[in-house]
């Protein structure tokens, strides 16, 4: 069934005629109620229109039957069916056109995902190293400085104020002498293994490490309440004292036990960081300084055998929990005046 070559403008023609006259339209229950349309006096002898999904889609025509007879019921019945399968083709490659369209949107997905991935794990990994980096520094720079820097990101570094703080030194006696004994190599496992232990008491009471210096430390208690921190720098110095006499017992040095003195100052002090600019370049440092730092340093220095020497400012703060032995004033080196010294005396 079908039309000759010569008939196909003129049936456009006349679909376009009746489309115009509005002799289509398709059917909101599908194929089944397609309405027939006949005009012999044009070349489609048969015509139905047909919808998919409510939406209107096309025509389907036929012209004369090549043997001249017009179409009968059966010829009805079976291009009906045919136009059912052709509605049923049609709605398969409608869908299997928006499987392909999905499929397309989600192959785009899937690159877009993968570029995304990839930003992720190289951002990931620029957090690990950055991670990796910290944990190396956090071992040579004071806790207070990696909180600092956790603080302000963006690398504004918070100048030196004047803070009440308590400071400690410890440093150990006659360092020089045992190094030239026994060497530098044993010394420094020796002075390792102590300054170990003394770290989990220095933390434990919030202490922080400022600087080091091959046999001292720099200790310095920073907290809200002025009580409170020179409190846990005594308790700190007091802890130093048990551990090392507990060390000495189990290793000696030429059967010497190691003697570690501290000095302990509270009051006001000037806290932060400081710039010191060359030709170099910048360095910045964390660090204490004042009269506070300057006496807990000059204190540490007068005291010998193990003993805790701390200011009169300590003393007065922690009085109620220690007890302490009055040497009197001292002068002190590079102070101008004598200062009232006390000794922490065993539990």
């Amino acid at each position: 069934m079908g039309f000759a070559d010569e008939d196909v403008n003129g049936i456009k023609k006349d679909i376009e005629q009746r489309i115009r006259q509005g002799m289509f339209s398709p059917s909101a229950a599908g194929a089944e109620k397609i309405q027939q349309t006949e005009l012999p006096s044009t070349p489609l002898a048969f015509t139905r229109d047909f919808a998919i999904e409510s939406e209107w889609v096309g025509i389907f025509g036929l012209g004369d039957k090549l043997i001249g007879e017009p179409y009968n019921e059966n010829d009805r019945e079976l291009l009906d069916t045919l136009m059912n399968n052709l509605i049923v083709s049609l709605k398969n490659a409608q869908s299997f056109e928006k499987i392909k369209g999905l499929n397309r949107d989600l192959e785009s997905k899937n690159r877009e995902l993968e570029k995304a991935l990839k930003e992720l794990q190289a951002a990931l990994r620029k957090v690990e190293i950055l991670e990796s980096i910290k944990l190396n520094l956090c071992k040579f720079v004071p806790t207070a400085v990696t909180r600092m820097v956790e603080n302000s990101p963006t690398g504004e570094v918070q100048e030196a104020r004047e803070l009440d703080i308590s400071m400690l030194f410890l440093d150990i006696e006659g360092y020089t002498k045992i190094t030239e004994c026994v060497g530098g190599t044993e010394v420094n496992t020796l002075v390792e293994k102590y300054f170990s232990v003394f770290m989990d008491a220095i933390y434990e009471n919030n202490g922080d490490v400022v600087e080091t210096a091959g046999d001292g430390l720099m200790v310095l208690f920073l907290s809200e309440d002025e009580n409170t921190h020179a409190l846990e720098a005594v308790k700190t110095a007091q802890t130093i004292k048990e551990q090392a006499c507990g060390i000495n017992d189990d290793c000696s040095l030429d059967s010497q036990p190691l003697v570690v003195n501290i000095g302990i100052c509270s009051g006001q002090a000037f806290v932060g960081a400081a710039k010191f600019e060359s030709y170099t370049g910048s360095r910045w440092a964390y660090t204490s300084h004042g009269t506070t730092t300057n006496v807990a340093a000059r204190l540490c220095g007068q005291a010998k055998g193990g003993a805790v020497l701390v200011s009169k400012s300590t003393a007065d703060r922690v009085k109620s929990h220690y007890s302490f032995a009055p040497l009197g004033k001292l002068a002190l080196k590079n102070l101008s005046g004598e200062v009232e010294v006390f000794a922490l005396q065993e539990c």
